[in-house]
């Protein structure tokens, strides 16, 4: 004979079952969520505007860009938990930090300006003097892991750092939603979150952008329009260094993939003597400051490629947002954009230390670099042109701000 459950009972552990069938289901269901596909990102682009390039293994998402702003902002991501990318990038400084040279998160001096960030994801070059990064990825190796000078000190701290990640309950939900097929929380996925919210920092809404692509001819004043005429003139020449939509020669996008290689001795220096340091204690306010690198002079993409010719040639940056991201060039030196204009009417900086020679008549100096007079109104049209590059949206938006919960 076959022993039956009570009928009251049998209904209990069916109701049971169905229940923890249930239960079951819903965590099944989560987690399915939880590691759903990715929403393709959208670009903040004027109407037809060609997307920055992106590398093929590492697509722009909505939950990569979020998970990166998060991990742009943590101080978790240096090696002493210190310091966060934001310290030297501040996004209402354009994402530069309005210091001549950075200092890393172990108190070391960095010997170049931080660099704004803004529309580097239509860069072809990255960093002052550096011809070998192809992307983003490449670059932001620099910073984590750099070892002299140290930066965000990563080297030696990486398994600590992952660990900190994975135990964290926020930093496990934006990386499975980011990165659905990992297994676990990588460097390497680490760094292309960072890359991708890096690439999502794009700038086209400021007064020249509504004037030039979204068709506002109101949208500069007659003086900004004659600094814009003088900007573009053969007379200053600036325009063949910070040519094209990004104000820089080194940019490129997704379907044009930019001009040969584009570094400029602009005559900031003309050093004499790579051992001049060894004489020689700048003071802090000094423009000779940050060109001493490591005990020898920075002799710009020298360091990288060891062409002779390639002695103080210097990438030229973008001019967007460039009236909040002083002090400016690659060492921080000129406190002001009145001071630019200055520098380069006189064709380059004098001799002014022992060691070096006049910036003026240095070699391999660009050749647009001649010198040139303005009136004090035409350095007032230019000053207002310079301010129509500053793009209030991208020094305040909130999906480029600190995460509120952080």
């Amino acid at each position: 004979m076959i022993n039956r459950l009570p009928l009251p009972l049998a209904k209990h552990y069916v109701a049971f079952g169905l229940g923890m069938l249930l239960v079951c289901l819903v965590i099944a269901f989560s987690f399915a969520c939880l590691r759903s596909e990715p929403t393709p990102y959208v670009w903040h682009l004027p109407p037809g505007f060609p997307e920055p390039p992106v590398p093929s293994d590492n697509p722009m998402t909505v939950e990569k860009v979020e998970l990166g702003r998060h991990l742009f902002y943590d101080k978790q991501l240096s090696g002493n938990g210190l310091q966060s990318c934001a310290s030297c990038h501040q996004q209402d400084l354009a994402f530069t930090d309005g210091v001549a040279m950075p200092v890393g998160s172990t108190g070391q001096v960095v010997n170049r300006n931080s660099m704004s960030l803004v529309n580097v994801a239509y860069n072809r070059h990255f960093t002052w003097a550096h011809n070998g990064l192809a992307n983003l990825e490449q670059q932001i190796l620099i910073p984590l892991f750099n070892e002299q000078p140290v930066e965000m000190g990563l080297t030696g701290a990486q398994q600590r750092v992952l660990a900190a990640l994975a135990s964290d309950k926020q930093y496990q939900a934006l990386f499975a939603k980011a990165f659905p097929e990992a297994k676990s929380i990588t460097m390497d996925n680490v760094v292309k979150a960072l890359a991708s919210f890096v690439r999502s920092i794009v700038s086209f809404q400021s007064a020249f952008d509504r004037y030039a692509y979204y068709g506002d001819d109101s949208a500069l004043s007659e003086q900004a329009l004659e600094g814009l005429a003088l900007f573009m003139s053969e007379r200053l020449e600036c325009r063949h260094c910070h040519s094209g939509f990004n104000f820089a020669d080194t940019s490129q996008h997704a379907s044009e993939k930019g001009e040969p290689d584009a570094f400029h001795v602009t005559g900031l220096y003309y050093p004499l003597d790579s051992s001049v340091r060894s004489t020689l204690q700048p003071s802090s306010q000094s423009p000779l400051q940050s060109v001493l690198a490591g005990g020898e002079v920075d002799r710009g993409l020298y360091h990288v490629s060891g062409v002779e010719t390639d002695k103080d040639r210097f990438k030229a940056p973008s001019l967007r947002n460039i009236a909040v991201t002083a002090p400016y060039m690659h060492d921080g030196s000129i406190q002001s954009l009145e001071e630019v204009l200055d520098f380069y009417s006189s064709a380059g900086r004098p001799a002014i230390y022992e060691g070096f020679g006049d910036g003026r008549l240095h070699p391999h100096k660009s050749l647009f670099i001649k010198g040139f007079s303005l009136t004090e109104a035409e350095k007032a049209a230019l000053m207002a042109f310079f301010l129509s590059l500053t793009d209030n949206d991208v020094l305040s938006e909130a999906r480029l701000s600190q995460p509120r919960n952080d």
